[in-house]
């Protein structure tokens, strides 16, 4: 079976790298980076104009109508370009909650917003276990109110409003919240990735619209964590793609004994350690985007051996970017050492290589159950 990319997706992807290696350049995520939100107003605007806000949603709402492979080739340029603010926490994640949960009338009223560029969310999901799992959510919804805090809230400062997981009598529910509704207050968190702002949520008798419960909540849930995981391991695998680049060609100029120090066999071997790391991660992630967009039978379990791979990967590729620059690897003057922080907080995003394998090892125990009857 062929898995390369068809000429539409690869001249996609070739777009996606034009766009990205000129609109955010090493200087320019730097000075993202030290803003409060990471947020640039212009550079989203240019992102809705190009239509990757919209990319894997139907035409009716103001969407590209494609699928999630074209969705995990952009991405995979944008951790290449490691692209600052809220797309992530946006496209894949809130809008993919919307899309797969919401009625007709929530979808115009949320979904086309986001797919126009008008508005950005987020996924408010985690509380003090920290837990990916639906069946940890405590958070109550009463009356249309909620009640609570949520934790590591991606790029909440930026978002226009909320999607928030919450229990509505003892049901899992998905409600909608305005940033700017009664009694709610944010509190920036500490992150190692200073391109992604994480922050604390508080609702104080906050009004919220529910636009899932039960079963169609914990569906679209699920959907949404699948399509952000896949989108978070492509941009893992452009991340990965940056430092090897990054590594050869310093490894090629660098000199040590009299020669550049890519003649010698250990760094050899570490720069095709990397290659190997990579190309195992991308094509784990193309197949579990494929399976995911054809709702394969093993399509969670496709993310799962993704993101337990590239979790690792991206991280064992960092170290080993960072020992072939040796101590200017981790200086600030080197950009070898934002994508190992963009590394080590994508490992544990949306569940870390422990979380996963659990979910794969608990999939295949159910499906051996099934056999057994």
């Amino acid at each position: 079976m062929n898995f390369g990319l068809t000429e539409e997706q690869q001249l996609l992807k070739n777009s996606a790298r034009e766009f990205f290696t000129a609109e955010c350049p090493p200087p320019e995520i730097r000075r993202l980076m030290e803003t409060e939100t990471a947020h640039d107003e212009a550079l989203w605007k240019k992102m809705a104009d190009q239509g990757w806000t919209g990319l894997p949603f139907p035409e009716e709402y103001g969407g590209m109508g494609l699928g999630l492979v074209d969705l995990a080739a952009a991405c995979e340029e944008m951790g290449q370009a490691l692209v600052p603010g809220a797309f992530l926490a946006t496209v894949p994640l809130a809008g993919t909650a919307i899309f797969a949960g919401a009625q007709d009338g929530a979808k115009k009223k949320y979904l086309a917003p986001i797919c126009s560029g008008q508005a950005r969310a987020t996924l408010a999901l985690l509380e003090k276990e920290a837990s990916w799992n639906s069946r940890d959510v405590a958070l109550p919804l009463t009356k249309g109110t909620l009640n609570g805090q949520k934790l590591f809230v991606m790029d909440a400062g930026v978002a226009s409003f909320f999607v928030c997981a919450a229990r509505q009598g003892g049901e899992l529910a998905l409600a909608v919240v305005d940033r700017r509704a009664a009694g709610v207050s944010l509190e920036a968190q500490p992150a190692l990735d200073a391109t992604r702002k994480l922050y604390a949520v508080t609702f104080h008798n906050t009004p919220a619209e529910v636009i899932a419960t039960g079963g169609a909540a914990l569906t679209a849930l699920d959907r949404a964590l699948d399509f952000a995981t896949v989108a978070l391991t492509a941009e893992m695998t452009g991340g990965m793609q940056r430092m090897l680049d990054l590594t050869v060609a310093y490894a090629k100029t660098r000199k040590q004994f009299g020669k550049p120090i890519g003649q010698f066999q250990a760094v050899q071997h570490m720069c095709a350690d990397m290659l190997i790391l990579l190309e195992g991660a991308r094509s784990s992630t193309y197949y579990a985007a494929w399976a995911l967009q054809e709702n394969a039978p093993d399509a969670r379990t496709a993310v799962s051996v993704a993101k337990a791979y590239a979790s690792e990967a991206y991280r064992e590729a960092g170290n080993r970017a960072i020992q072939v620059h040796g101590g200017m690897g981790f200086t600030w003057e080197n950009d070898v050492h934002l994508y190992y922080r963009r590394a080590k907080a994508s490992e544990i995003a949306f569940g870390d290589a422990a979380y996963h394998r659990e979910r794969m090892a608990a999939a295949l125990m159910g499906a051996a159950s099934r056999a057994a009857k």
